[in-house]
């Protein structure tokens, strides 16, 4: 088999290089994942490998994470800029900073007003190319420093917002509707937060809304059906239990 399978026997080549579809876990970071496999490579290689990822999620986001070593590092711009498909809950009737359960939940209208038709025409308005503003609390950098950085700063007396850049939106559709939490499945292209989709529509509704799910199933070609959480990659690596 090639190095970037992900069956159960792939072989752990440094020299190619290749790709690995991991399933990360809920409160990981990215950067967590890239820890624990770049200490398992490093140990099965006996050196130290380049190590990088094609696309962060939040900690409270799981699914697809793809990861690339060696040569195959080169290819992560690629990869990183295919479309992509979440399936997530938004939860109606409060809003965060975060845009997400990453701070605390405060009420902002009443949701029990707005019914499915509602719900359903806010969520067809989100379809195409259009202009989507970045969470504050995000990688993105603003006036040269990260954005998260400045929101979190307890002393910054003036508020800021990311500009405003167009993202693309294949598909959005609504999947179950339960009481305030609204389930969804949306395909999108590169840099689309959808942290910032669901505030956004819960803008359009009035009542305000929040991330409070979200998992990434596809990058691409790449589907999360044939990925293995960390700790089985670290198995695969390494040859344990073998």
């Amino acid at each position: 088999m090639n190095a970037h399978t992900t069956k159960p026997d792939f072989v752990f080549d440094p020299e190619t290089g290749g790709i690995l579809l991991v399933d990360k876990p809920l409160t990981w970071t990215s950067f967590d994942v890239v820890g624990k496999l770049r200490i398992a490579m490093r140990i099965a290689a006996g050196r130290k490998l380049k190590v990088g990822h094609a696309g962060t999620l939040d900690p409270l986001a799981t699914g697809l994470l793809i990861l690339a070593y060696g040569p195959f590092t080169k290819k992560l711009p690629y990869i990183t800029g295919e479309e992509k498909t979440y399936t997530g809950t938004l939860t109606l009737g409060s809003v965060t900073p975060t845009y997400d359960l990453e701070s605390t939940p405060v009420p902002f209208g009443a949701w029990e007003q707005v019914d499915e038709a509602a719900i359903r025409s806010a969520f067809g308005q989100f379809k195409g190319e259009m202009m989507q503003r970045p969470p504050n609390f995000s990688a993105k950098r603003f006036e040269g420093e990260r954005a998260y950085w400045l929101a979190r700063d307890a002393e910054r007396t003036e508020t800021f917002e990311i500009p405003a850049r167009s993202v693309l939106i294949n598909s959005l559709e609504v999947l179950a509707i339960r009481g305030p939490e609204v389930d969804f499945v949306v395909d999108v292209g590169k840099g689309t937060y959808i942290r910032s989709l669901a505030h956004d529509i819960g803008q359009v509704l009035g009542c305000g809304a929040h991330l409070s799910a979200l998992r990434r199933t596809r990058i691409g070609a790449h589907d999360v059906a044939d990925a293995v959480i960390p700790a089985v990659w670290s198995q695969r690596i390494t040859g344990e239990g073998r």
